[in-house]
C-alpha cells in the first residue's frame, strides 16, 4: 500500500464526471487499499477516486475515522433522500477550507462492495453527509458549488492565494 497524491483545486480531474467501474480487478482493489491509506494519512473521513487523480466511481468512507471501520462503495447511486440539515464540511482537495453546506439528513443508496456484490445502504446524519460529499466528487462537484456566490468567491480567492504562495 502507498499514500497517493491528493489532487487540489483547481485540478481538472476534480471537475470531471467519473467513469463507472466495469470490473473489480486487482488494480481496483490495490487502488482502494491505497485510497484507504491515503484517507487516514491525511486525517480524512472520506475520499473519492477523482481526488487521487483517478476518474472512476469509487469512494472510501470512515465516518468514525478509525482504521478497520472503512467502507468501500463502487458505482454508488443515491436512490432516496429526505430531510435537510446544515453542517460544516472540509475537503482534502480544498486545503484549509471549511464551509457550511446543506445536505439531506437521510439517504438510501445502492453500490457495489469491493467483492462486486450489489448492496443497498441507509445512512443518516454524519454518515449521510460524508457519503453525499464523496458522491459529489464522483459528479465533478466540490463543496464550493454548494455555497452562496459570495462565499464561493471568498473561498476561491483564499485558494488562489494558497496556490500563489505554495
Amino acid at each position: 500500500m502507498s499514500v497517493l497524491k491528493i489532487e487540489s483545486y483547481p485540478s481538472d480531474v476534480l471537475r470531471k464526471v467519473a467513469e463507472p467501474v466495469k470490473e473489480i480487478d486487482d488494480d481496483i482493489r490495490r487502488l482502494v487499499q491505497d485510497m484507504i491509506e491515503t484517507m487516514y494519512h491525511d486525517d480524512g473521513v472520506g475520499l473519492a477516486a477523482p481526488q487521487v487523480g483517478v476518474s472512476k466511481r469509487i469512494m472510501v468512507v470512515s465516518p468514525e475515522a478509525e482504521p478497520g471501520t472503512e467502507q468501500v462503495y463502487i458505482n454508488l447511486e443515491i436512490i432516496h433522500h429526505e430531510g435537510a440539515e446544515l453542517g460544516y464540511e472540509g475537503c482534502l482537495s480544498l486545503p484549509g477550507v471549511a464551509a457550511e453546506v446543506k445536505r439531506a439528513q437521510k439517504i438510501i443508496f445502492k453500490a457495489l462492495d469491493i467483492s462486486g456484490n450489489e448492496i443497498q445502504v441507509e445512512a443518516e446524519d454524519f454518515f449521510a453527509r460524508v457519503v453525499q460529499h464523496e458522491a459529489d466528487h464522483l459528479e465533478g462537484k466540490l463543496l464550493i458549488d454548494r455555497v452562496s456566490f459570495t462565499e464561493r468567491t471568498d473561498i476561491i480567492k483564499q485558494l488562489n492565494k494558497q496556490i500563489m504562495i505554495g
